[in-house]
């Protein structure tokens, strides 16, 4: 459906009172009111009184003189056109103005019980979209030291939110988005290092909002580092492809391994964020479940090791680690070799970041070893893929949605309102 753009929704209300002032103008000078300076327009055509009228909305009447004889109406009409012109003349330009100076200031000035989210990237979106959702409405305030005009206009047209361009380790930027008064505070930006320096800026200022601050981490390395520090028992870390791989495995993995009498073979081809975190949340929650574990990955060996040196616990099962193209029939030739995949009914997750290939495996796999049980990973939700999957029996797992149905309802900071 076609939406009127902001700009014009603010502005259209001038448009008939401009038109209004006009035809007051030409009346008065069509019902032979004349003017002191010019006295010929009286005589003049039509089109010499539309020039001398659309003159009022530029220099009133200071080029053309005052009204003077005619009919009393004429001159009446006349003279709300000379003060109404130039003041509608000029309240447009003080409202670009102030749209063009001083936007955040007037739209920050009042502003609070908001939430300030870090960065405008798909983890945003996905937030606002959840945020959106909920039957309250919260302000929300968007910062992003650099950000595509039209992403912004997208953002403040689909969500309702305020963008503002800065940088959030600024100590002026961050006293700007009254966080005195602020709901809750999302660093959800792209950089690591600038997520845990902005922070420690607000923990500084703002020493209060130690529970209220969600801080995103893209490498799970640096968050596993930061695990021990003073900022990361003050703020609420997580990981998008952690919390998606916590949703996968309470949502599914672990009823399926519930319903089985046996221990269970697991196949985790692509072992990268989501590969690993998937990983940990096995270990964690249903590690007695898990007979033997696959690894198949293009730089299996590397990437284990750093899990291994990182996550530091017991492993409970057999693991086997194949290095190599997930999609490469010989890789799966030797894993099948020693694993009986027709045994019971053994999990396979494609969790590599190509959709293609994760489902186009997924599909060889299903038709090699029909009981198993298959996910094939996608980045956001595709309807595609998800009827493919429905007709031959495989799982497609979109990231995007797992993150979604896993952001607790605590983040949207609609807990303050209970």
């Amino acid at each position: 459906m076609f939406q009127i753009p902001t700009i014009l929704k603010r502005t259209s209300w001038r448009w008939p009172l401009a038109l209004t002032l006009f035809t007051c103008a030409m009346l008065g000078l069509s019902s032979g009111v004349s003017l002191t300076e010019r006295p010929d327009v009286v005589d003049g055509s039509l089109l010499d009184k539309a020039y001398y009228s659309l003159g009022l909305f530029v220099v009133g009447g200071l080029d053309i003189g005052l009204p003077t004889g005619g009919p009393l109406l004429g001159r009446i009409l006349l003279w709300i056109a000379y003060f109404g012109s130039p003041l509608l003349a000029a309240s447009a330009v003080m409202e670009a103005l102030l749209i063009v100076i001083s936007k955040e200031r007037w739209q920050l000035r009042r502003i609070k019980d908001h939430i300030v989210i870090v960065g405008s990237g798909d983890l945003t979106t996905s937030y606002l979209r959840v945020l959106r959702q909920q039957p309250d409405y919260i302000p929300v305030i968007v910062v992003d030291h650099a950000i595509d005009p039209v992403r912004e206009h997208e953002l403040a047209e689909t969500f309702g939110v305020t963008v503002i361009k800065g940088d959030v380790t600024h100590d002026f930027m961050l006293r700007r988005l009254r966080l005195h008064r602020v709901r809750r505070v999302m660093l959800l930006g792209g950089d690591d290092f600038v997520a845990f320096e902005a922070a420690s800026k607000i923990l500084r200022l703002y020493p209060k909002l130690a529970s209220q601050i969600v801080l995103h981490g893209r490498s799970l390395r640096f968050l596993r580092a930061m695990q021990n520090t003073q900022i990361a028992n003050q703020v609420t870390l997580f990981n998008s492809y952690n919390l998606a791989a916590k949703g996968l495995v309470n949502s599914a993995l672990i009823a399926h391994f519930k319903k089985t009498n046996y221990q269970d073979t697991v196949v985790i081809a692509g072992f990268g964020l989501f590969g690993q975190t998937i990983l940990e949340e096995l270990q964690m929650n249903a590690g007695d479940e898990i007979n033997l574990v696959a690894i198949v990955d293009k730089q299996a060996y590397r990437r284990v090791q750093i899990v291994d040196e990182q996550q530091k616990s017991g492993v409970f099962y057999e693991r086997k680690i194949y290095q190599g193209d997930t999609t490469h029939p010989d890789v799966w030739r030797q894993l099948t070799d020693d694993i009986d995949l027709n045994r019971g009914e053994p999990v396979v997750i494609m969790g590599t970041g190509d959709s293609a290939n994760n489902l186009r495996t997924a599909l060889w796999i299903k038709q090699h070893h029909s009981n198993a049980l298959l996910f094939a990973r996608t980045n956001d939700t595709s309807e595609f893929a998800q009827a493919v999957g429905d007709e031959h029996g495989v799982h497609c797992t979109s990231i995007t949605q797992l993150v979604e149905d896993n952001i607790p309802l605590a983040w949207t900071g609609l807990d303050k309102l209970v």
